[in-house]
């Protein structure tokens, strides 16, 4: 009796060990095959993609529509801003100016002399003054466009002046004498005094020197009206070159 129970008993212990044996087995199994939550995304997934990719392209549509009505408003108000303006017969100089670029160059033949006028966009100074009848130079408010006159010698020496056209008047800031391949240092150092501290007789003589090649008040009259239609034709080639890009 007692060995027989001995052998009950170890072979009780024994199921009891490999029944817990596979129970850890199977629950190593069972963990090991799993599926595993990153390798099945959730189902939700593909309708936020969608989802993203309808607003995105609700977004463009949106802009495109708004894009082409601003443009069909510029071309349907028959604008002759939005048309390159004819120079009259009695302007002086010969005009280049470029789609896209923001400067118009003025050029011409004096006297052995090549003049070149490099005209900048437009700057309104009214809408910042609005209460003030003069600005700080005298001047009076309202457009006015920079500009930079260089008069070139056959030797390659040249003036250079900075100037701001006004409505029926020009103000020089600044003169420099350079040569040709002048370094930007070497201009500064030749730029002289300050144009207001010139004697007044000095100062006169050189408006008139530039009056006769052709830099006047009838000139940047013209400029001026020039210069407002290209800020809109350049405003409308813009709309177009955007809405190009929104398209591809």
């Amino acid at each position: 009796m007692g060995f027989a129970w001995c052998v009950r008993r170890s072979a009780s212990r024994l199921a009891s060990t490999c029944s817990g044996r596979m129970g850890r087995v199977r629950s190593i199994s069972t963990v090991v095959s799993r599926p595993s939550l990153a390798r099945n995304p959730s189902p939700f997934r593909p309708f936020a993609l969608y989802s993203t990719a309808i607003d995105r392209m609700s977004s463009e549509q949106s802009l495109l529509r708004v894009i082409d009505s601003e443009i069909n408003s510029a071309l349907q108000t028959n604008d002759p801003d939005l048309e390159e303006e004819t120079a009259p017969g009695s302007f002086p100089f010969k005009i280049e100016d470029n789609p896209g670029h923001q400067t118009v160059t003025l050029t011409r033949e004096y006297k052995g002399e090549h003049i070149k006028v490099v005209v900048s966009m437009p700057s309104l100074d009214g809408d910042e003054n609005d209460d003030e009848e003069d600005d700080d130079d005298g001047h009076s408010n309202g457009s006015s466009i920079p500009l930079v006159v260089t008069v070139t010698k056959k030797s390659g020496l040249s003036l250079e002046f900075s100037c701001m056209a006004f409505p029926d008047e020009i103000a020089i800031d600044a003169l420099s004498v350079s040569n040709q391949g002048s370094t930007l240092e070497d201009k500064l150092a030749n730029e002289g005094p300050d144009f207001e501290c010139l004697d007044e007789n000095l100062k006169k003589t050189f408006y008139k020197y530039l009056e006769i090649r052709g830099v006047k008040a009838s000139t940047t009259n013209f400029l001026h009206q020039y210069m407002m239609g290209k800020v809109k034709r350049e405003y409308l080639l813009w709309l177009k070159n955007v809405k190009k890009f929104m398209e591809e």
